[in-house]
């Protein structure tokens, strides 16, 4: 008598559900790397637009400053900034008080540069910035 090597009856198609199971395991891998790659990405592209907005800012108060401690002046303006800061738009508003403290006269500045790229909800990758300061001249 031979010994019989068939595969027995109960175990027949158990390859094709482990290679399925495998397929699908894949799959679900692929897909959920794919999807953590473009949320990252969307990330960092948003990160480096709220840095662009924050230097379009800085800019507009550095130059709102500028102008208050030469010339005396309050700006209210908007600025038309070069280079990789040119799709922001800067709005600089000034708010001005003057004090008197014993004999001198002392004007207080308070500037805000507004940065945006748009309009929100206009792009996906819209970013604002707003920052203030407080000048004594």
């Amino acid at each position: 008598m031979r010994p019989d090597f068939r595969t027995p009856r109960h175990s027949a198609g158990f390859g094709l559900v482990a290679a399925l199971f495998l397929m699908i395991v894949v799959t679900v891998i692929i897909l959920t790397m794919a999807h953590l790659s473009a949320t990252q990405h969307g990330t960092m592209s948003l990160a480096i637009q709220q840095a662009r907005a924050y230097q379009a800012a800085r800019a507009g108060l550095e130059w709102s400053i500028a102008r208050t401690l030469d010339n005396g002046i309050c700006p209210a303006e908007s600025l038309s900034l070069g280079g990789s800061l040119s799709e922001y738009t800067v709005a600089v508003t000034c708010v001005s008080s003057v004090y008197t403290e014993d004999t001198s006269t002392v004007a207080i500045y308070r500037l805000t540069a507004t940065a945006q790229n748009g309009m929100p909800g206009s792009r996906p990758d819209y970013a604002y910035r707003q920052l203030t300061a407080v000048v004594e001249r």
